[in-house]
């Protein structure tokens, strides 16, 4: 009998205390909403994208910012040097021509602008060791002017490059009896185009590098079709100039 009151006694004592146990046991582990909402490894919060935007949207600005102070001018001159490798005769062998090239475009917006240009273009033409001559003219000096017009695009523009498109459309006047006091009947024997304006036409590639958002530098591969003789020169050349940009849009 004693031990049974031991035992109720020992139960008593216990049983109040298991709640309080087991209440500072969940006390100790609270699962707060902070901890559920901790950002995974790896992401980012809004505050971090944010940010992100504003710093991409201050470089688009700068970057259209310096996009106007480079193209936003209403013309554009340039001034250089060419090259053309020229057929100068029926079958004469192609000539090395150096040329002056000057122009200047005139822009309607930032990519699109109407331009004149004007050329002078020096060889010689080697007419072969010849019986018309006794062999003692090899080599007869050839001239070609041309001046054309037609529109430029911009279709690639970044602050410090930009590459364009041209097709020009105009005349040629070609002289190719330099060293022949003038005659065209010994051009014609020797095989060379007859003196006279024929067309002419350019189309070429253009690749801008800025120096300064008014000042650059210029290089253009070249095509340019003419017409002497009848027929059609297909010469290949490029030109190397230097631009200035003024006239505020």
């Amino acid at each position: 009998m004693s031990s049974f009151f031991r035992l109720a006694l020992s139960l008593a004592l216990i049983c109040p205390a298991v709640p309080a146990a087991l209440a500072q046991s969940s006390s100790s582990n609270p699962a707060t909403p902070e901890a559920t909402q901790q950002p995974a490894a790896g992401t980012e919060t809004q505050g971090e994208i944010t940010v992100q935007a504003r710093i991409r949207a201050r470089r688009a600005q700068r970057r259209a910012l310096a996009i106007q102070q480079a193209y936003a001018h209403r013309y554009e001159g340039y001034f250089g040097m060419g090259y053309l490798r020229f057929v100068p005769g029926v079958n004469l062998q192609r000539a090395h021509e150096y040329a002056w090239d000057a122009g200047v475009t005139r822009y309607f917006n930032e990519r699109l602008g109407i331009t004149g240009d004007a050329r002078g273009y020096f060889g010689a033409a080697y007419v072969y060791n010849n019986a018309i001559t006794n062999s003692a003219i090899t080599n007869v000096e050839v001239t070609q002017y041309t001046f054309m017009a037609g529109p430029t695009y911009r279709f690639y523009m970044q602050p410090k490059v930009s590459v364009a498109g041209r097709i020009m459309a105009g005349m040629a006047y070609g002289h190719f009896t330099g060293d022949l006091s003038g005659s065209e009947t010994l051009a014609e024997a020797l095989g060379l185009w007859p003196n006279g304006p024929v067309f002419a036409a350019n189309a070429s590639l253009i690749g801008e590098y800025n120096l300064t958002p008014r000042v650059s530098a210029r290089l253009a591969p070249e095509f340019i079709p003419t017409g002497f003789g009848s027929t059609i020169q297909h010469s290949f050349g490029f030109s190397v100039t230097i631009g200035y940009r003024f006239g505020k849009m």
